[in-house]
């Protein structure tokens, strides 16, 4: 909703802010918005405390806020008429504001549908971009056991290392002895935890066909952060 208040040169028009301030820190409330600097902008001099009181304090916070921006001006507040210790920080306010001519002051403009969208697109990329750089690693030792000592350990490794997915791996490995001239294969892998997980290789790329042809099962033996 739009608020507007007559020409605040005027006495109806500072009567009229006055009345609207009362009780609130700034126009929208109590947040400090553009629309604080607008209306400042549009007034020429500090308020009468006596006769506007609401409006005389609540300049008074304005210009304690915009003070650290025009650095060599004058924050004392004066309340004769014409004061140009004022009137100067209000035409920079008004400058800094991107003040019209217009009387009639949007109190309320919100942000359009794009700003929204854009600001929501900039926090989603900024949280993928942290979830990216937090993303760790792990290194994975696993052991891959043969149905039994006529399986072919070489196309039992080529079977393993067929697996290949986005953030996975393959590292050095060795056949180890098991018994009865049964031999393991042992594995390294190292994965991007945010992409691979080991139970899903093992139940869904392993001991499924065909690599199950050779692969009879597989034990993580150890995992470790990276």
């Amino acid at each position: 909703m739009a608020v507007s208040f007559p020409d605040l040169h005027t006495e109806a028009g500072l009567k009229a802010l006055d009345e609207f301030i009362s009780g609130k820190s700034y126009i929208s409330f109590d947040k400090f918005t553009k629309d604080d600097v607008k209306v400042y902008a549009a007034i020429s001099e500090k308020p009468s405390e006596n006769l506007y009181p609401n409006a005389s304090q609540w300049y008074e916070t304005v210009l304690a806020k915009l003070a650290p921006s025009f650095p060599g001006k004058a924050v004392g507040v004066s309340l004769g008429q014409g004061s140009t210790a004022e009137a100067a920080p209000a035409a920079e306010a008004k400058e800094a504001a991107g003040e019209d001519d217009d009387d009639d002051l949007d109190l309320f403009g919100d942000e359009t549908e794009e700003e929204k969208k854009a600001a929501e697109e900039r926090e989603a990329a900024a949280k993928k971009s942290a979830k990216k750089k937090e993303s760790g690693k792990s290194s994975v030792l696993l052991d891959v056991k043969p149905w039994d000592d006529e399986t072919d350990m070489k196309l039992l490794e080529e079977a393993v290392r067929s697996v290949e997915m986005p953030g996975l791996f393959w590292g050095a490995s060795k056949l180890v002895a098991v018994g009865y001239g049964i031999k393991k294969l042992q594995i390294m892998l190292t994965i991007v935890d945010d992409l691979v997980s080991v139970d899903n290789i093992i139940e869904e790329y392993l001991t499924v066909e065909p690599r199950n042809e050779h692969i009879q099962s597989c034990d993580i033996v150890a995992f470790n952060k990276i």
